[in-house]
């Protein structure tokens, strides 16, 4: 099996196995008690934040250890908040933030920055979004469904300018390279980089207005309450280090292998959209769409082949909604697939999974292309009935009878699935149609295209 999906989760790193096997003999103690075992314990638990703080590029003092990434955002931004909250309670944020901090932000009054198609912000956007109450700004360095980059440093050069607090979570990149720019807070999560799950890290600079929120506990500085998980906490330092240590050799390899898959996915198989950057990425993702496609079970017919991949596709097992990234780059959301290519990778299981990849599209478009589209002639305009029917079977209906209406001639389709709202407009794009708008309908909505080729 191979497991192509370490944007969700990275394996574990064989340093980090060595050094929480370690650690448990070694690090079961209270840190804070002063007894030999204790003060093991603390030797141990000080060595791992100091390795921690300088792959993050911060003090020792700065860096807190939280029970996990979403933990370390939710107190980052509570805490941010908190020690501002005389300025205000607005908060600015991408789109594609990761939910963690979309989440966060529901509490307060928020400005949601766009993105443009590659999945990137402006940092002209953060400039006008700023306000005389704006508490804190957040962007992430990288996202995390398509691999794009963040301009950070930019942003943080107009924030500090402002006086606002950047947040930065930086779970995707931590891994290759600490977050240049003078950011204010930063967030990491262990399991992204091949650490054990259930550690995350908290950098707050020196000179950030910072109040913890809830009770009150004296351990990790008041930021995290509750007994370090020291075996963790140890493995998480030591992978992180040793992952940096591999970061630019690996990086140069996983580069190459994605560029191979976005150069020769949309040559293998027909009506494909890559998606992101093709430039400012991370190394290992690249994320691709296929028209016709039901990603759930296109994910299943990957996996059956062997391959362990994810999607952002609107159907899947746990959401009926389009990916809010996805969304927000107003491209195509249906038969969403994303590769994120663990460290060690080899180029053969890449090769095998292009050999795949077209038979599973293929196979998945005979299931889903039956359907007869319900059509009826409308003076000059052609009428499909998709209510009911869930992406793709919309935007197939919508291609199987474009040809039908003479150019200049109009197909509405209606259709009561929200996914239709981003994937009718992103298949206009796609095959060079005029996407005219959406209109009201008795039920859910009619989606306008003219035919104009």
């Amino acid at each position: 099996m191979s497991y192509f999906d370490a944007a969700s989760g990275a394996p574990l790193h064989p340093v980090a196995r060595q050094a929480l096997l370690a650690s448990l003999d070694e690090g079961w103690a209270d840190p804070s008690r002063l007894y030999r075992e204790g003060r093991r314990a603390r030797m141990l638990l000080d060595a791992a934040r100091e390795a921690a703080a300088e792959a993050v590029g911060c003090r020792p003092d700065e860096l807190t250890f939280t029970s996990s990434g979403t933990r370390a955002v939710h107190s980052g931004i509570a805490g941010a908040t908190g020690g501002r909250r005389r300025v205000g309670r607005h908060l600015i944020v991408s789109a594609v933030e990761h939910s963690s901090v979309l989440h966060s932000a529901e509490l307060f009054e928020v400005t949601e920055v766009p993105v443009d198609r590659t999945g990137a912000v402006s940092a002209q956007s953060y400039v006008d979004a700023l306000r005389p109450d704006t508490a804190l700004a957040c962007l992430q360095s990288a996202n995390h469904e398509v691999g794009t980059l963040q301009p950070v440093a930019e942003v943080a050069v107009a924030c500090r300018a402002a006086g606002v607090p950047l947040l930065v979570d930086a779970a995707q990149s931590l891994g290759w390279g600490p977050v240049e720019g003078e950011w204010s807070l930063l967030t990491g999560s262990a399991h992204k980089w091949g650490g054990p799950s259930g550690v995350g890290l908290l950098a707050v600079r020196k000179g950030v207005r910072f109040s913890p929120q809830g009770p009150a506990d004296e351990r990790e500085s008041g930021r995290a309450p509750g007994f370090e998980n020291l075996p963790a906490i140890v493995a998480a330092a030591a992978s992180l280090r040793a992952v940096r240590a591999e970061a630019a050799q690996e990086a140069l390899r996983l580069r190459e292998l994605t560029e191979r898959i976005r150069a020769r996915v949309p040559r293998l198989v027909p009506d494909v959209d890559v998606v992101g950057d093709p430039e400012r990425r991370l190394p290992g993702i690249v994320t691709f769409s296929c028209l016709y496609v039901d990603g759930e079970t296109l994910l299943h017919e990957l996996d059956r082949a062997g391959f362990s991949v994810s999607s952002g596709s609107s159907c899947t097992s746990s959401t009926l909604t389009p990916s809010h990234v996805l969304k927000a780059m107003g491209v195509l959301s249906e038969g969403n697939v994303r590769v994120s290519l663990p460290p060690g990778t080899p180029a053969e299981e890449v090769d095998r999974f292009l050999e795949v990849l077209p038979g599973a599209v293929a196979a998945v478009r005979e299931k889903l292309g039956a359907p007869t589209p319900s059509a009826v002639v409308r003076e000059d305009a052609l009428v499909v009935d998709a209510l009911g029917k869930r992406c793709p079977i919309p935007v197939i209906e919508l291609a199987k009878v474009i040809g039908d209406v003479p150019v200049g001639g109009t197909v509405r389709v209606l259709s009561d699935d929200e996914a239709a709202r981003l994937d009718i407009p992103a298949w206009c794009e796609m095959r060079e149609q005029e996407y005219v708008g959406e209109e009201p309908a008795d039920r859910g909505s009619a989606y306008v295209v003219r035919r104009i080729s």
